[in-house]
């Protein structure tokens, strides 16, 4: 040691070093200053305007520019499926805006049943010829120019239709639901509509499985869009529990060379609200109305 260095202390640098940040210690910094509910707002604001017609959805399929499908089961799903089933079996699953997901036909062959609404038809088709099944087409009677695809077999339908002309007359209530793809798809300014649509598809032992995205909004316009969790508390925590069950890096080199710095995937699973008597919550206020 250096006489003329006291013990306990550091060496003066020779240089001051500059810290640079690296794009995780960002992304840390982002998702703390995010749960600020002013920078929420800001955040939120940023999409709030942004629209996707259906037609622009179809052409997407037209031109195969599908980026979002996934032609393996979604890791997510695998992880998962014991808590969306919950011990039942033969589970009806509601798949919202479905496209060609594999994970329907993984579903159907552990048993369940599935429906799934698709704006675009050429998914539709390519779902059935991609696994080679069978379908029959039929019309939907209060849905005017809608049309369902059924395969008996696997007890799959997927109708073709806009999402929000579809509801609970036309195949009642779902055991389980699975949206990876479609709350984040939908246009900002339609999320309240869309939860109340959601909810009313629920039955009252319902899991609804829900993944979602977060990034900085300044760094892609969208879809898919950003979803924070608070929003997830804000329209559907009135009646329902809300769980974060995963949230995992989803940065990859798509992403990375459309200039993102992180992207965070939120899995979430939603359930009538049970109070401490035992009483449904979510039944009390969908069928009990104050006097």
């Amino acid at each position: 040691m250096n006489s003329t260095q006291k013990r306990g202390c550091s060496k003066p640098r020779a240089a001051l070093e500059v810290f640079t940040p690296s794009r995780y210690q960002q992304s840390v910094v982002f998702l703390c200053l995010f749960a600020s509910p002013s920078l929420h707002a800001v955040m939120l604001a940023v999409q709030a305007d942004r629209v996707v017609s259906l037609a622009e959805w179809e052409e997407r399929w037209q031109q195969n520019r599908i980026g979002f499908h996934r032609p393996h089961v979604n890791k997510l799903l695998e992880r998962n499926i014991k808590q969306v089933v919950n011990g039942r079996t033969g589970v009806r699953f509601f798949f919202p805006l479905c496209g060609k997901a594999v994970d329907m036909k993984w579903l159907a062959d552990m048993g369940h049943s599935v429906v799934g609404v698709e704006i675009a038809e050429k998914a539709i088709l390519q779902f059935y010829e991609d696994n080679n099944m069978s379908y029959a087409v039929e019309p939907v009677p209060s849905i005017p120019g809608a049309k369902v695809y059924k395969n008996v077999e696997k007890s799959i339908s997927i109708y073709h239709c806009d999402l929000y002309k579809f509801n609970s007359c036309v195949e009642g209530q779902f055991g389980a639901i699975w949206d990876r793809g479609s709350l984040v798809a939908i246009n900002p300014e339609d999320r309240e509509k869309y939860a109340s649509l959601l909810l009313s598809l629920m039955a009252e032992d319902c899991r609804y499985l829900l993944s979602t995205l977060l990034y900085n909004p300044e760094q892609h316009k969208g879809p898919p869009f950003l979803v924070p969790n608070e929003q997830i508390l804000a329209l559907f925590g009135s009646s329902c529990d809300v769980q974060l069950l995963d949230s995992v890096d989803a940065l990859d080199q798509r992403w990375r060379e459309a200039g993102l710095d992180f992207m965070t995937e939120n899995t979430h699973l939603i359930a009538p609200k049970i109070d401490k008597k035992g009483f449904n919550v979510f039944f009390i206020e969908r069928y009990i109305s104050p006097s």
